[in-house]
């Protein structure tokens, strides 16, 4: 079977590591790649959003299955236009990713489905909005309706920083049109935790759960970003936890998806936190996160394309998922500057030292015609390893990243720390 996996962050670069480990691809292309799955897969120079022409060539190529990465194509409605032109895709239809790409239908169907969540009202007009956040209690989260690349969520200790967050989403139209509705709501507290699942619109299968780090800075503090590290598992979340929000969220949401019209079959991203009164969403993601991917699929055993195809063929209730005892950390290394202003073209040196069960899953880099890698972006590469424990793995991490550098790098030093167990 021919495969094809569309995106080009490190998120897709562990997606095509681990499809390139099956028996049942002999072809593996990757559009548009980056330095990293070129050694995994063929890259093809066709942009994520460049649909009718991603198409073309996988009808060109008889591709037998298409896995979407990032959640703007899917927002575009690219699993549609797939399954029209006859090719198996593994992500949901335009209509059932608006559980990512539209929050306030996310929060419509949490609601009307009774799935715990933050309590909080949806606005379309500024100085409505303004009047309602004036009242407000502190802290308070404001959330951008739309695709915000992993930055469109605010949370603001003062009414200064709130006033200002929400003036830049519908004055200063800082994420666009994601800013045409916004969310007002209470701020949760608790541990957060990444719980995703495969499901075929019917069946759900949970997988290994995992936390990330969305501030640049330790101590979770700066600026949001799209991610800059992550573990798996989290101690704090065991089996029993596991299987209690399957069953009280995940499998609802699916089935209430499919009860609607809107079946949904891919992975569906829940990212939660531990509140006082239990486990609460804080969002739905249509598709695999990053940089949780990273730290889930080297702890996966099973074939992933065995995997994906039983949930396109909707008998995922006939495969064993199995997972591997050893954890995982992942520390994503960003050019300076990140999330804001950063120079690329610096070249990346990766020394001869470097253990070799390390893992490194590239973003931001690409690799000139002469073979120099250099940074191509803000989050360039995240470097992984497994242990027999958390503190084991993170041990190994941080003993490696010496042998990763490039200018002005950035990562943060803390994580998995509080997890040493």
């Amino acid at each position: 079977m021919k495969a094809l996996v569309i995106g080009n962050g490190a998120r897709e670069h562990a997606l095509a590591w681990k499809l390139a480990q099956s028996p049942r691809i002999d072809s593996l292309y990757i559009a548009p790649g980056n330095a990293g799955t070129a050694e995994v897969a063929q890259n093809l120079a066709i942009s994520s959003s460049d649909i009718p022409t991603l198409i073309e060539k996988a009808c060109a190529l008889e591709i037998g299955l298409a896995v979407i990465g990032p959640e703007a194509p899917l927002a575009a409605g690219i699993s549609d236009r797939f399954q029209a032109a006859g090719i198996p895709v593994f992500g949901p239809s335009q209509k059932a990713a608006q559980i990512e790409s539209s929050k306030v239908f996310a929060r419509d169907l949490m609601q009307k489905n009774g799935i715990p969540c933050a309590r909080g009202r949806a606005f379309t007009d500024y100085e409505k909005a303004r009047e309602y956040l004036l009242v407000h209690p502190l802290p308070v989260v404001i959330k951008a309706d739309g695709l915000a690349a992993g930055k469109g969520v605010i949370m603001a200790a003062t009414m200064q920083e709130a006033q200002e967050a929400l003036k830049s989403m519908m004055v200063d139209r800082a994420f666009g049109t994601a800013g045409d509705r916004v969310i007002i709501e209470e701020c949760l507290c608790g541990k957060e935790v990444s719980l995703l699942a495969f499901t075929d619109g019917k069946t759900v299968v949970p997988m290994a759960p995992a936390c990330d780090y969305k501030r640049l800075f330790d101590n979770d503090e700066g600026p949001n970003t799209g991610g800059m590290g992550s573990y798996s598992p989290p101690g704090f979340f065991d089996d029993k936890m596991i299987s209690h929000v399957v069953t009280t969220i995940i499998q609802p949401v699916v089935k209430a998806m499919s009860d609607e019209g809107t079946p949904y079959c891919g992975v569906l991203y829940t990212g939660l936190i531990m509140t006082d009164k239990g486990p609460m969403v804080l969002e739905f993601n249509a598709r695999f996160g990053d940089p949780e991917t990273q730290a889930i699929l080297p702890r996966l055993k099973t074939d992933l394309a065995e995997i994906m195809l039983a949930a396109v063929e909707g008998r995922l209730d006939q495969i064993k998922i199995e997972w591997r005892q050893d954890p995982c950390v992942g520390v994503v290394m960003a050019s300076g500057g990140y999330p804001g202003k950063h120079k690329t073209g610096l070249p990346i040196k990766i020394s001869d030292k470097l253990d070799k069960d390390i893992n490194i899953f590239y973003a931001g880099a690409k690799r000139t015609d002469d073979g120099q890698l250099l940074t191509d972006g803000g989050r360039v590469l995240t470097v992984t390893a497994t242990g027999r424990t958390i503190k084991e793995a993170r041990e190994k991490v941080y003993n490696n990243l010496p042998y990763v550098s490039f200018e002005g790098c950035h990562f943060r030093r803390d994580i998995a720390e509080r997890e040493v167990y």
